[in-house]
């Protein structure tokens, strides 16, 4: 069984995408859609940059979505269609459009919004995130307890075994930064973002949000979305657009949103969109797992094939 899986902010690189618009008129037609949607140039951003403005938050976010339902597009073009997807933050949105619960223009003017929402929720420079490495979910909800001090700081990303994202008031997360060591965490990377995502900071950010995604015209997604806030798949519009609110200032579970697509039956990942962060998070869960990509035009024929044979391997096969 085959599940697309679709990246999230960080992923994002002046380039991307560029080589599957030329080779391919759907990817083209996809930029020439999103520049439509936001009465911008945004492919031109993609494609050239500058790398400063391509990451400014409320145009990372569209760009990676575009790239990402370029790719996507592609491959239904090509027959290949997965029985679950996921994304992580951002990427949940992508999965959506693939899923069809709402459309691509709406899903290019939201995620802007998003971006602009999530980066005016906390002043520049007051909030932080910090990756916290070889420590566990519940060490790290500890660190950030003790850290804490009447401060923000808590899990944001639990991505991976042994790779959970912090995010909060930056003093609260240095503080919980060395609590987290003095636990007997192996290492603390402080990250450079732009704001401090998926944590109580940006209530404000998921209030502006709520009726905008609310207003979208939706339908119930045709598979399986997988959400970010448990973990669990969404069959319908109504709870997949609630699962998208209260992704903005809850925690990402990407390491358990892998292990319930395993526990539904996927042995084969595909990741669709720029970058292989998920490729390499996923390498970490499911160890066993058949794990592609697709940011190019030379990773199709290989992902065809995946196709074709269902998401067996090639042992399996023969």
């Amino acid at each position: 069984m085959i599940a697309f899986v679709f990246p999230g902010q960080g992923s994002q690189v002046v380039g991307m995408g560029q080589a599957l618009a030329r080779a391919f008129p759907i990817c083209r037609q996809t930029f020439d859609e999103a520049d439509a949607a936001l009465g911008l140039p945004l492919s031109t951003t993609i494609f050239e940059g500058p790398a400063e403005r391509l990451t400014l938050t409320e145009i990372t976010q569209p760009a990676i979505l575009t790239v990402s339902v370029a790719a996507w597009r592609l491959l239904e073009s090509r027959g290949c269609r997965p029985a679950m997807v996921a994304g992580h933050s951002l990427g949940e949105y992508s999965a959506h459009v693939a899923a069809g619960t709402f459309s691509f223009a709406d899903a290019v003017r939201t995620v802007h919004h998003r971006g602009r929402y999530m980066q005016e929720a906390v002043p520049v420079g007051t909030g932080a995130m910090a990756a916290v490495l070889g420590a566990d979910e519940a060490l790290v909800a500890r660190a950030c307890a003790e850290a804490a001090l009447g401060d923000v700081v808590s899990p944001a990303n639990l991505n991976a075994p042994g790779q959970i994202v912090i995010a909060g008031a930056s003093a609260a997360v240095a503080r919980a930064g060395d609590r987290a060591k003095a636990l007997g965490a192996r290492k603390v990377i402080p990250l450079q973002v732009s704001a401090p995502f998926h944590c109580a900071l940006m209530r404000p950010a998921e209030e502006r949000l709520a009726p905008e995604l609310r207003a979208l015209p939706t339908r119930d997604p045709s598979l399986p979305v997988v959400a970010n806030v448990d973990a669990a798949p969404r069959y319908d519009a109504a709870s997949s657009v609630e699962a998208l609110i209260r992704q903005v200032s809850a925690p990402v579970r990407w390491e358990d949103s892998v292990r319930r697509l395993a526990s539904e039956g996927v042995t084969a990942y595909v990741e669709v969109g720029p970058g292989t962060v998920l490729s390499g998070l996923i390498r970490k869960i499911a160890r066993e797992a058949t794990i592609l990509n697709l940011d190019a035009p030379e990773g199709l024929a290989t992902i065809e094939t995946l196709c074709a044979s269902g998401g067996a391997k090639a042992s399996e096969r023969s």
